[in-house]
């Protein structure tokens, strides 16, 4: 168990992924935005395939490599010849092999050259006829990051927007505020006029949602905020309360849920309420330093905490033990983390974002250089990419390169965003609705 708080040991980056030199921010202010007045004593200042860093590479675990159906280095040699293979140095017992996962010697000795084998016969044709087709939701697909994006609809939630989800399945975009929470079909997402398919109104008009998690199936949604409730929410086939977990804060700032959706982290002023969400018991009441709990996020059997104290620690789930704590050197605002769950990410005060290897010793820190009020964090499903919210703009970065994909400027404050799980779709939440870009491949 460490006690000590780790030094900050960053390499920096700039945005685009040059290294760069930190210049001087100020130091947190405590500024926030100013939701409705009947929960603004609540909120305070609440609103104030795995991937590695630009480097050596990482050697990936097996469970990593289920999307991809080659391996990292077999994907960078698909389009070399083979004496491009030995000016990259590879032995030559090596060129078999790498000439075996190339499309150019598959298709024969020289690109274009019928291969040599004789053609199939009919007994092996007709048993190649009989086997069913493979359905599209099993068929590996190279993984993708967009080129741009494109504004398709503004969703009229009618309040501020402190929590957003949207399910790649249907489509289906999901609004929070005050009182009350929106559904909104996907024939809304490119209109800007449409009603809502349903208003969930909470159970106090005074409640106000803040923040809010998908299930990994997308059938369920959880929702927390300035309540006495995490509050579990069935989607299909009509949205309906399934529980509410009565709370022992008043407000939960946080919310992560565990890859296979059993563990629910939410995060409150001082502590961390651990919840079996099949059982939807009270596991523990976890006490975390009372300024570093403004978000929580979930990998494996690590939760993370981080907050005003600008301390990022890491826990066991299993014991409860603190592992590790880090000085990021300004206040956490946000935390994310890639589909692999080996690099967690910090949304900072000062639109920097922190990476840290969940099982490594090792981190490394983006440069965005702009003091801001909010910063939200957002990594895509199938790995190759991540949005990040500063303000009034949001910015796609490729990864593991940091290089800038795309840039979406907004005339009032990013609250929130969220990324579709098929990659199609990005929204944001704002002052009285939630935008709607598709993205483009």
């Amino acid at each position: 168990v460490s006690g000590e708080k780790e030094e900050a040991s960053f390499r920096m980056l700039g945005a685009d992924g040059e290294p760069e030199e930190r210049r001087d921010v100020p130091e947190s202010s405590g500024v926030s935005s100013q939701p409705e007045p009947q929960v603004q004593h609540q909120l305070g200042s609440l609103y104030g395939v795995p991937w590695q860093p630009p480097g050596p590479p990482v050697q990936h675990s097996p469970a990593d490599q289920e999307t991809s159906a080659v391996t990292q280095q077999q994907w960078h040699l698909q389009g070399l010849g083979r004496s491009e293979l030995q000016a990259a140095g590879l032995p030559e017992a090596q060129l078999g092999e790498a000439a075996e996962s190339s499309p150019s010697f598959l298709l024969g000795s020289e690109v274009g050259q019928p291969c040599s084998s004789s053609p199939p016969s009919e007994e092996v044709l007709s048993l190649l006829r009989a086997i069913p087709p493979i359905p599209d939701e099993v068929v590996v697909r190279q993984k993708r990051a967009p080129h741009g994006s494109w504004k398709v609809g503004t969703l009229l939630h009618g309040k501020r927007v402190y929590a957003v989800a949207i399910s790649g399945s249907t489509h289906h975009v999901y609004t929070c505020g005050s009182g009350y929470i929106r559904v909104w079909d996907e024939s809304a997402l490119q209109a800007g006029d449409k009603a809502p398919q349903a208003q969930l109104d909470l159970q106090d008009p005074q409640d106000c949602v803040v923040t809010c998690k998908l299930f990994p199936d997308e059938q369920s949604l959880i929702t927390g905020g300035a309540s006495q409730a995490v509050t579990l929410w069935d989607l299909a086939p009509t949205p309906q309360v399934r529980a509410r977990l009565t709370s022992t804060g008043p407000t939960c700032y946080s919310l992560a849920v565990s890859s296979d959706a059993h563990i629910c982290l939410a995060c409150f002023h001082g502590f961390v309420e651990i919840w079996d969400l099949q059982n939807q018991i009270l596991i523990r009441k976890h006490e975390v330093p009372v300024y570093g709990s403004r978000c929580v996020d979930i990998t494996g059997n690590i939760f993370w905490t981080g907050g005003e104290d600008t301390t990022l620690y890491s826990w066991d789930l299993r014991n409860y033990q603190r592992l590790h704590q880090h000085d990021l050197q300004n206040e956490i605002l946000s935390l994310t983390h890639d589909p692999g769950e080996e690099w967690v990410l910090a949304g900072l005060r000062t639109s920097d974002i922190a990476f840290l290897h969940t099982r490594r010793n090792e981190q490394f820190k983006a440069v965005m250089k702009k003091y801001t009020r909010h910063h939200s964090l957002k990594f895509a499903s199938c790995g190759s990419y991540f949005v990040t919210a500063i303000d009034t703009r949001l910015s796609g970065l490729e990864a593991p390169s940091l290089q800038k994909l795309f840039q979406i400027e907004e005339s009032s404050g990013i609250l929130c965003c969220d990324v579709s799980s098929d990659n199609q779709y990005l929204v944001m939440g704002s002052k009285s609705s939630a935008i709607v870009y598709q993205l483009l491949y």
